[in-house]
């Protein structure tokens, strides 16, 4: 595969959020085949997978598809894999990670298929391989097709490069920007969340009204891959900070929480534009100006407290919502459907429920209060 030769790109998300993924890469410019189970395809080049993980705010991960051939023993992966121009990717300057998984297949041990792959790369291309390897080669053997696979994130793309701080149960970045998208957020009107936790959902959103490219701040895989191209890479990189007369609050009834989201919006640039209090949901006041969106991801009763005791919680949020929010949409993230008929919040009918860190969660939305 050469630089401009176009080929597959796997976009990782959530299942279940594969459609505002695959909608947030079109309106970016990608150009969409479709969606599986977990992820969205896209055809690009390298350039494409740069900017992929520097601009995507929705996917968890970004994998290039290398090369694939057909393997009916081990002889013949050995063999194959041998020829493999691994040079054009990897540089043996860095260690790599190799993961096989097998399915109806003749080579169904993907332990001795692994080890194979794995002398292949240390004795063509003179290779480290290690378990903590920043690189991962994932390879999949499904009917017989060989098909490799390279992470060019490393960390995942959750992790934004400015929050040091998160609460017990954190919402990931990747998947407050979906669910934003799913409430219709485009970064032209005001947000609350009153029930902040580390301040993911007021960052994100005072992310995407400033036009910042969410990987500004962190570095990537495929920065150590034999064909990256630092020049071209860096003239995709938007360095400049937009503007907004908008400006996004955050409260929570813990103090601590409160402190962690100021100094994780100021770690990300945002703090001027951000407002972060500490409230309970019953004094919680709705901001001056133009209706918005209020997005909030309540504890679920699941992991963290009793569920019991949350019925109150959801209910004296519904009831401060519809008294003081009239003409604003909610968004309410949670596990449980009950928990959240008892806010007493007149909800859409549910579209999609989310996998979500061993849980089924789902974005429950209203119409404009």
């Amino acid at each position: 595969m050469t630089q401009i030769t176009p080929f597959e790109i796997l976009l990782v998300t959530a299942p279940g959020l594969e459609a505002p993924l695959a909608e947030e890469a079109r309106a970016l410019g990608f150009d969409v085949q479709g969606t599986i189970t977990g992820g969205v395809t896209i055809n690009g080049d390298w350039n494409d997978v740069w900017r992929a993980n520097l601009e995507l705010r929705g996917a968890g991960r970004v994998l290039a598809r290398i090369g694939s051939f057909m393997a009916f023993h081990l002889a013949q992966l050995d063999k194959r894999a041998r020829k493999f121009p691994w040079n054009e990717i990897f540089d043996p300057r860095y260690p790599i990670k190799v993961e096989v998984t097998s399915k109806k297949s003749k080579i169904y041990h993907a332990g001795a298929a692994t080890q194979r792959i794995e002398t292949a790369l240390k004795e063509t291309l003179g290779a480290t391989i290690s378990a903590d390897a920043e690189i991962t080669l994932k390879v999949r053997i499904d009917d017989n097709l060989c098909t490799f696979s390279v992470d060019t994130s490393g960390e995942s793309l959750h992790k934004r490069g400015h929050k040091e701080a998160v609460g017990k149960a954190p919402m990931r970045e990747n998947l407050a920007a979906l669910f934003l998208r799913q409430c219709g957020y485009s970064g032209t009107e005001t947000v609350v969340d009153p029930m902040c936790g580390s301040g993911t959902f007021v960052i994100e959103a005072a992310e995407i009204a400033l036009g910042l490219q969410p990987g500004r701040n962190r570095g990537f895989a495929f920065e150590k891959f034999a064909n990256f191209d630092p020049e071209a890479f860096a003239s995709l990189k938007r360095t400049e900070i937009g503007h907004t007369e908008l400006r996004f609050y955050g409260s929570d009834r813990d103090q601590g929480a409160v402190r962690m989201s100021a100094a994780n919006a100021e770690r990300a640039g945002v703090a001027e534009f951000t407002r972060f209090k500490h409230s309970a949901v019953s004094d919680l006041e709705r901001p001056e100006g133009a209706p918005g969106l209020v997005i909030v991801n309540p504890p679920y009763g699941a992991r963290i407290g009793d569920r019991k005791l949350l019925f109150s919680v959801y209910g004296a949020l519904g009831k401060t919502l519809l008294e003081r929010f009239k003409g604003w949409r909610v968004g309410m993230i949670t596990s449980d459907a009950g928990l959240a008929k008892s806010s007493g919040l007149p909800f859409l009918p549910v579209e999609e429920t989310v996998s979500h860190g061993g849980l089924r969660i789902s974005l429950f939305r209203t119409e404009p209060l």
